[in-house]
């Protein structure tokens, strides 16, 4: 069975195939698919084949598929531009042969509205849905990592921004998620299924500014302000338009139980053991001092 990953250069990409290998799936067996095949030079002196795949060039992504039997499907990155990317990338799949695919789409991506990543992914399931193939979503919740510049910047100045309320967040780490990915990936059979991929352990803001007090011995105060007046204080620190737009709708996705998971469990039971905890996945950017 030759399973290929695209995205094998990004952060998730290469944990996955970390986790592939670690499972005991042979190099022989992984294809990396990559839009820079130089920055995949290690994976291929770890025996892994190492295959042009652009998903803006649509010219590359058929001849890399060919003998592929799973395809872990990696979303883009280009937020407002995924929908032509996603569908060349699924026909390259059907028409090259490929039996399964799993997606990384969001999380409850079916009833969200509010979080900006939703609309494309939600779009990207119903291309998958009609394609004659079958198809594995790993809904992937908040990576944890989201939260490591905000927690810095709240160690330094004993402050910690949100408009989120008191809205929950089950997010889980990378390699968490990635662990999920291999698995389904490299499962005995692979049939159609949604997987709604959350942390074991839910928080809110109060939390993390506790645990980045915790971490730091510092001081942290959390600041819960409007949606109006947190987007005064962003304009005002000279963050620009998107940055601003992205931080105050995510903190209403956030307060509106978007990023919350009432019925986790389904990751730690993918990778065989309890999601990371929020003080552990950061307690490697956040040294106490």
């Amino acid at each position: 069975m030759t399973i290929a990953i695209a995205g094998a250069t990004g952060q998730l990409g290469g944990l996955v195939i970390d986790s592939l290998l670690g499972r005991g799936v042979p190099a022989g067996e992984i294809v990396a698919l990559a839009r820079d095949t130089q920055k995949a030079a290690g994976l291929a002196a770890r025996g892994i084949d190492v295959r042009l795949f652009d998903y803006d060039k649509p010219e590359t992504l058929e001849p890399s598929l060919k003998g592929v039997d799973r395809l872990l499907f990696i979303s883009g990155n280009a937020v407002g531009q995924r929908i032509p990317q996603h569908k060349a990338v699924i026909d390259a799949a059907v028409a090259a042969g490929v039996e399964f695919i799993a997606y990384t789409s969001f999380l409850h991506t079916d009833e969200a509205s509010i979080i900006a990543v939703a609309p494309e992914h939600k779009e990207t399931e119903k291309l998958l849905a009609a394609a004659p193939i079958k198809v594995g979503l790993l809904r992937n919740g908040w990576y944890t990592e989201n939260f490591i510049p905000q927690a810095q910047q709240a160690a330094e100045t004993g402050t910690l921004l949100t408009s989120a309320g008191a809205g929950r967040i089950s997010s889980a780490t990378r390699k968490d998620f990635a662990e999920a990915a291999a698995a389904v990936i490299s499962a005995e059979s692979a049939d159609d299924a949604v997987y709604e991929l959350s942390g074991d352990e839910s928080f809110t803001y109060g939390d993390l500014a506790n645990v980045i007090a915790e971490l730091t011995g510092k001081p942290v105060a959390l600041k819960n302000v409007s949606a109006e007046e947190h987007e005064q204080i962003l304009k005002a620190a000279g963050v620009p338009e998107f940055g601003i737009g992205f931080a105050t709708s995510t903190d209403l996705a956030i307060k509106e139980g978007e990023l919350f998971d009432e019925h986790p469990g389904t990751l730690s039971k993918l990778i065989g053991h309890p999601t990371t905890s929020l003080k552990d996945a950061l307690a490697p950017a956040l040294k106490q001092s």
